[in-house]
């Protein structure tokens, strides 16, 4: 029930940000925001307290500790942190707003700002010992362990989300009006739904680029053994960009056809596209820095599935990125570059084994012809280190 009323009041705060942007003068969105951060933060400290009461309810980690009121303190300190912030904005609200704002935008950075402090003041006085037991949980470093699972619920949330508003777009916009058909296009459907032709096929180009973002986003999870802070901070943002897609959508078929704003439209679409993949790749980049624990022994550097993962991720960011200098030199053709674009990626996915596998063994034949025998050495010795993995990759 706790956790029902947070999740409750955590819906609701996408209404105080659209107060706090349409009325950014009136500091009633500023206390909304910042009653339901309190409120929320109290609920969870109230579930925390709760847990620690029933032991058996706690992490196998923390049960078997003789130090569970540090663990308790520890978390309820980190819980505390942002609903104190925002209590400060709150304060702060009724003097100078804008210094609200400013505390509000500290509270996303808090964490890596107060690493930051941490790292400073190590060199400024050296390194200051601490209990091994604080950096089992939140120390928001870089390489801290994430429930990989709950990322990807998150992530399959947020494109679900994203589809659906798609969805609903098409459904409220497209629809003709009955009379408009009888009067204009002499009772003739097909001939109405005829002028909604761009609205269809933006549509069908901008789901399909979701569920191919979900796609790889699925392919490279699936690949990860762990997730680390990191990587969490840079799914967040290729999701943020997924979340503008719904937007790139509208844009690619309100303007005038072969207007600089169509154009705009389309090249700001391209780099929506290409920051939400690009971001997919900067993962899995930042994972094989340590491969050995966040990544499955196939898509290692010397995996059969390494160079493979490498062009499906890189693909999407590729092809946004030719597609956006391709309507800059051949502007008036930039809507039907932007379309060919989203309906023929799909295609390339279906055939990318195919041509990864061709392109490796012609490089292969003609620069180290050798190189076969040396590969199957290196499956061998990676198949005897690795785990059982998913039956779907295999």
């Amino acid at each position: 029930l706790l956790f029902q009323a947070c999740m409750m009041l955590i819906t609701f705060l996408p209404y105080t940000f659209s107060l706090m942007a349409t009325f950014p003068e009136n500091i009633l969105g500023i206390l909304l925001f910042c009653g339901c951060v309190m409120v929320i933060g109290v609920i969870q400290s109230v579930i925390v307290l709760y847990a620690f009461s029933r032991p058996f309810l706690l992490n196998e980690q923390i049960q078997i500790s003789e130090n569970r009121a540090f663990y308790k303190h520890h978390i309820l300190k980190v819980i505390m942190r942002v609903p104190i912030m925002c209590f400060l904005a709150s304060v702060f609200s009724f003097i100078f707003f804008q210094l609200s704002y400013a505390l509000l935008a500290i509270v996303v950075f808090l964490p890596y700002i107060s690493q930051g402090i941490k790292w400073c003041r190590s060199k400024a006085i050296g390194q200051v010992a601490e209990s091994p037991d604080s950096m089992l949980f939140y120390t928001y470093l870089p390489n801290e362990p994430l429930n990989k699972e709950r990322v990807e619920a998150f992530s399959d949330g947020v494109y679900a989300i994203v589809a659906t508003l798609l969805i609903l777009d098409i459904c409220e916009d497209n629809v003709p009006d009955p009379a408009v058909v009888q009067k204009q296009f002499g009772g003739s459907l097909i001939a109405a739904l005829q002028v909604y032709g761009p609205e269809y096929l933006a549509y069908f180009g901008s789901f399909a680029t979701v569920g191919l973002l979900w796609f790889v986003h699925h392919s490279l999870f699936l690949h990860v053994t762990k997730a680390t802070r990191f990587m969490g901070l840079l799914n967040t943002f290729s999701l943020a960009f997924v979340g503008g897609l719904p937007l790139a959508y509208q844009l690619t078929h309100e303007f005038p056809r072969d207007s600089q704003n169509e154009l705009e439209a389309i090249q700001i679409s391209c780099v929506i596209i290409f920051f939400a993949g690009i971001f997919q790749l900067t993962i899995w980049v930042v994972a094989l820095y340590n491969e050995q624990e966040t990544l499955h022994p196939y898509v290692w550097y010397s995996g059969r599935e390494h160079v493979f993962m490498l062009a499906k991720l890189a693909l999407y960011p590729c092809v946004a990125l030719g597609t956006f200098f391709l309507t800059c030199v051949l502007s008036k053709f930039s809507a039907p570059i932007f379309h060919l674009m989203e309906i023929t990626v799909p295609f390339a996915f279906l055939v990318l084994r195919l041509l990864v596998r061709i392109t490796l063994a012609v490089v292969r034949f003609i620069f180290c012809p050798n190189r076969a025998d040396l590969r199957t050495v290196v499956e061998e010795e990676v198949s005897e280190t690795s785990v059982p993995f998913n039956a779907v990759v295999t």
